[in-house]
């Protein structure tokens, strides 16, 4: 049921506009916000669902001239120079500034929602083929992706190509200078540490990006029988336990800027070079992305001689929490298995295996950034809720 409206009225000398619905709730509106999203064809261009009032013609004290219910679904403003504008009930409701209605409308459009996990993942599995061709699982393995972290998508072919189908599913991969997708196995002259057959620690790939790739897929080709698990942690999780253990340490790694770098040549030459946090926080001092690789971190490090120390026992403690056997969880990929995770979040890692004259392990990875996910998610969400 679409809400109804009881009564409209401008208060605030004219300034704010009151709502009170027909379930005797109430939302109050700013004119100037009002104004500014007239849904008018000369102030809207709905085609593209954009504005086209400039900003610099919006008077930002502006009041109203006139403000009347037109219908339960709709009321019209009349503003000082006669322009007209409406507004549907529906639409008001949905963008009530209320704590409550803003709280919701963030859960619809971000689903900011995580569900933290230690070495007690379940961890989720989902056919490959079904999120391929189905629309309900594929906007349940990105919902679940998106809360949880990580998706097992399982029964993919053994070779080559797959992550360009699972791309083209979303909308597309992301370019990085290692190519649209990348080889992971034991290569002479490795240009990479993961192109060795090394134990490798627990990091999130990219943060020498300025804007890391968001998401990461890992298809398993073949598998070596002795080693080359793969380990993974749920980094916001630690971050978490240390914010709470040793709050001076979370603010360090929330606050150092660290260099990182890689140069070389794969799919173009390149030489990167970035700053990062290692955790990212938000305004209220929550993770909201993690830049950790100790590889690819600089000898170069931009600080003060007398922080060095204070940063590196600060990184140890995060460090050791994220290879807690609490926390961290090991799983050994299957060929077919294709790993799709949260690179923000989840750091990965992998066990040592044995090295020989043939390619013993063959994973086959690709990026996609956030954006792509979120959209496809979305349009998804339309598609099988039959809503917005």
């Amino acid at each position: 049921m679409s809400p109804g409206i009881r009564k409209v009225e401008a208060l605030d000398a004219g300034h704010l506009v009151r709502v009170e619905w027909e379930d005797g709730s109430e939302s109050r509106y700013p004119c100037v916000w009002l104004r500014d999203n007239c849904q008018c064809p000369h102030c809207f261009l709905h085609s593209a669902r954009a504005r086209k009032l400039l900003f610099e013609d919006l008077d930002v004290n502006i009041v109203v001239k006139e403000v009347a219910l037109a219908d339960r679904k709709k009321i019209s403003i009349t503003w000082p120079d006669e322009h007209a504008s409406e507004y549907e009930a529906e639409w008001l409701k949905k963008r009530c500034f209320s704590e409550e209605a803003r709280a919701e409308m963030r859960e619809a459009l971000f689903l900011p929602e995580h569900q933290y996990w230690g070495s007690d993942l379940q961890l989720p599995k989902m056919p490959f083929e079904e999120i391929m061709y189905n629309d309900e699982s594929a906007y349940r393995w990105l919902c679940t992706l998106k809360k949880v972290g990580i998706v097992i998508l399982t029964g993919a072919a053994a070779r080559q190509g797959e992550l360009i189908k699972l791309g083209h599913r979303i909308g597309f991969l992301r370019l990085t200078f290692y190519g649209p997708t990348w080889q992971v196995q034991d290569k002479a002259d490795a240009n990479n540490v993961a192109y060795t057959t090394g134990k490798l620690c627990f990091h999130t790939d990219y943060p020498v990006l300025q804007h890391p790739p968001g998401v990461q897929f890992l298809h398993c080709i073949k598998q070596i029988a002795t080693g080359g698990e793969t380990e993974v942690v749920d980094g916001f999780h630690a971050c978490n336990k240390l914010k709470n253990q040793n709050p001076q340490a979370y603010q360090i790694l929330s606050s150092t800027a660290v260099d990182y770098t890689d140069v070389g040549r794969d799919y173009c030459d390149f030489a990167v070079q970035c700053k990062q946090r290692i955790i990212d926080v938000d305004s209220r001092g929550q993770a909201v992305r993690i830049n950790y690789n100790n590889a690819t971190r600089d000898t170069v490090f931009d600080i003060p001689a007398e922080k060095v120390r204070p940063f590196y026992a600060a990184l140890k403690e995060f460090n050791d929490l994220l290879n807690s056997a609490e926390l961290k969880f090991t799983h050994k990929l299957k060929p077919g298995d294709i790993m799709t995770f949260d690179n923000w979040r989840v750091l990965h890692g992998r066990q040592s295996y044995p090295s020989g004259s043939q390619v013993t392990r063959h994973l086959e990875g690709a990026y996609a950034d956030w954006d792509v996910v979120m959209s496809r998610l979305r349009l998804l969400r339309k598609r099988v809720l039959n809503r917005d």
